[in-house]
């Protein structure tokens, strides 16, 4: 059984962390919090998939679908009426976790929290997006930064991306 890098306990793998090539437990993470519950609302449907580092394999420009679940049809009133929506996702694949790293957008070398990398301890993304049009229960946006099959779990009002 692996043994984390922290407390030297042995734990089972899934409740160890690989960050820096080096086990860590969820107990020295997150200071014996337990997890919380969080359910999707519909899944991203696009086709973007993890190129190599932190890149995409397609562009973000390109349309994609927030297939929300029929339950959630109520709660999309009057959204039509909106440019921008903010995304909630879950980063559902993911590379090896690094606390440090050279920052793609200018080179510097900085931690996860001064970065946009989707290697997050979390694993929630946040994006806003040009909400183009709403067909049913499906959202067609544009500059979403979500990959094929990440689950959405939350819709907000948004404002025009800076990135």
């Amino acid at each position: 059984m692996p043994i984390c890098n922290k407390c030297k306990k042995e734990k089972n793998l899934t409740h160890l962390e690989k960050i820096d090539s080096e086990f860590v437990c969820h107990s020295c993470l997150y200071n014996d919090h337990k997890p919380y519950k969080i359910y999707p609302i519909g899944f991203v449907k696009n086709q973007l998939a993890r190129g190599h580092k932190f890149g995409l394999t397609e562009s973000r420009n390109e349309i994609s679908k927030i297939e929300l679940f029929k339950s959630q049809e109520p709660f999309l009133y009057r959204l039509k009426d909106e440019k921008w929506i903010t995304v909630v996702y879950f980063f559902h694949k993911q590379h090896q976790i690094r606390s440090t790293f050279s920052r793609g957008l200018d080179g510097k070398t900085v931690g996860i929290f001064a970065s946009r990398t989707p290697e997050r301890l979390s694993r929630i993304g946040i994006t806003n997006v040009e909400l183009i049009k709403i067909e049913d229960t499906t959202l067609f946006v544009k500059n979403l930064d979500a990959i094929d099959g990440c689950p959405v779990l939350d819709i907000k009002l948004g404002r025009k991306s800076i990135w």
